[in-house]
């Protein structure tokens, strides 16, 4: 009996022994799906599941250090982008209505700290609105470029140019209302490159169950900013004047800028100060979608025919027509709380501040879904578009009929203003699900119609609030409900987070 026993544990030890032999013999035959496509010309496909890589710790990493540098970036972008709405107060002579007093500048500033221009309303218009024309006609270009160019050289070029122009605007409003307006055009082309070549990022350093909480991170920085603009803004125009503003923000963003050029490398493979754990960690994650590359073409019929790509479209161009209502945050709280203009700014910094922190919540709570299997990521995907874009125009129509209190119409236009930010882990990211090897493309297409639709959106408003202030806002809120639930229900359809067929190397297409 005792040799029986003891020969089956002899066997059992042998067996487990040749078992780990056998698994060491499999992981150093393991093909490497660079070498497999350089001999073969086929790309080494991995399937779901199999060989799966073994996390390194997120605290401290490198990707997490990359995604904190973008949310830096983008503050930076965003207010350089929108600290001109609120020195325009104490730039011009008067800001109101038909050439009306401006009532916002109650005590005198030095003149030689502020200058001041005699702006008309028209002209103000049109230099708020050459930065938007500016970021308008670059992004799908850029894009495209993305894929095929150095990011590392694309970003930190734009954002050092962008960061320039601030500085100098100062000098081009001296110059008078062309020099500024082409300074202002300019300044837009560099921010809308930045802005979109960054989204191919993540194609080659976010892992696929850590892609929610990355890239919100970093976009969260789009948020950050201008309620960074709404805090300070007004106390460096009092004591320092409204031309420091440009400086200071400008001077940030080329020290950023030159941060960026030695901290980023395009390819975790050659950065030289990334742990060879977290390397091999991302590289492994994502080996079976490493089938891009840098000459492949644009399958143009293909994507037109892609209705999971359409979906994306609809959903962005809910996703910009309601994100507009962060714009009319102030004069909502001006015709509504009757405030000073210090209030009026703490008060309309407020949904800046709770749209970045749902947008980083919303990417944490994503990845955590999808890390444990509780939900699929096409269901995470519809989840939070759904959230995103029904929860703003529900809650708008509670402002309209609900709020009967001033801290009740806060919450619910603070609610309004910030809860389309789920959208980040939901539309907003889903082309990187279905096509990573056209992903700047697609993102400068789908926000190229998203920024159209704020400005229909943006018009609208205008001319809703202008036939008729206290009708006009549920008219806006009605008509976002409108435009949100119809392209929720198309995404909810049509949306899909995998792979399409047409995300593949085809040479035989003709290039765009």
């Amino acid at each position: 009996m005792g040799k029986s026993r003891n020969s089956v544990l002899f066997k059992s030890s042998k067996s487990s022994e040749g078992r780990r032999n056998c698994f060491s013999v499999l992981n150093q035959w393991r093909p490497d799906p660079a070498a497999r496509k350089e001999e073969t010309g086929i790309p080494f496909v991995q399937m779901d599941n199999q060989f799966s890589p073994r996390k390194v710790p997120s605290v401290c990493s490198f990707r997490y250090g990359l995604a904190l540098l973008l949310h830096v970036c983008n503050s930076i972008i965003m207010s350089q982008r929108t600290c001109l709405s609120l020195t325009m107060v104490v730039m011009v002579n008067s800001s109101g209505p038909h050439g009306a007093p401006n009532t916002s500048t109650e005590e005198s500033l030095d003149v030689t700290k502020n200058p001041v221009y005699n702006w008309s309303p028209k002209t103000q218009g049109i230099i708020f609105s050459s930065i938007s024309y500016g970021t308008l006609i670059i992004q799908i270009p850029v894009g495209y470029l993305s894929e095929k160019y150095s990011i590392k050289k694309m970003i930190g070029s734009a954002l050092l140019l962008s960061s320039l122009f601030s500085l100098i605007l100062p000098m081009a409003a001296e110059g008078g209302e062309a020099c500024i307006i082409a300074c202002r055009a300019a300044q837009g082309v560099s921010q809308g490159s930045a802005l979109i070549a960054q989204h191919a990022i993540w194609v080659k350093w976010a892992p696929p169950l850590e892609r929610g909480r990355l890239t919100s991170l970093s976009l969260s920085g789009v948020l950050l900013g201008p309620f960074i603009v709404l805090l300070v803004t007004g106390f460096i125009c009092q004591s320092l004047g409204w031309p420091m503003v440009f400086y200071i923000f400008g001077a940030c963003g080329c020290g950023v800028s030159l941060l960026w050029f030695l901290l980023f490398y395009d390819d975790p493979k050659t950065h030289p100060c990334i742990s060879v754990s977290e390397k091999n960690y991302i590289l492994s994650s994502l080996n079976q979608q490493q089938s891009s590359s840098r000459t492949q073409s644009l399958p143009i019929k293909a994507m037109i025919k892609s209705l999971p790509l359409w979906a994306i479209v609809f959903g962005s161009f809910a996703f910009h027509w309601t994100n507009i209502m962060l714009l009319y945050t102030p004069t909502f709280v001006d015709s509504n709380l009757h405030v000073n203009v210090k209030e009026n700014g703490l008060l309309s910094a407020l949904p800046y501040l709770f749209a970045w922190s749902f947008g980083i919540l919303a990417g944490h709570a994503a990845d955590f879904l999808l890390s444990r299997n509780i939900l699929r990521l096409n269901t995470i995907r519809k989840l939070f578009s759904t959230l995103g874009l029904f929860l703003p125009p529900f809650f708008g129509l509670c402002l309209v009929h609900l709020s009967f209190s001033f801290y009740s119409t806060i919450v619910f236009l603070i609610l309004t203003c910030s809860t389309g930010s789920f959208c980040m882990t939901g539309v907003l990211i889903n082309a990187l699900d279905i096509a990573p090897s056209y992903y700047g493309f697609l993102k400068g297409v789908t926000n190229v119609i998203g920024m159209i639709g704020g400005l229909i959106s943006s018009i609208l408003c205008g001319m809703m609030l202008n036939e008729n202030p206290e009708s006009g806002w549920f008219k806006i809120f009605f008509l976002m409900a409108g435009v949100n639930v119809t392209s929720l229900l198309f995404c909810l359809i049509f949306g899909k987070a995998e792979i399409q067929d047409w995300d593949k190397d085809r040479p035989e297409q003709t290039r765009l």
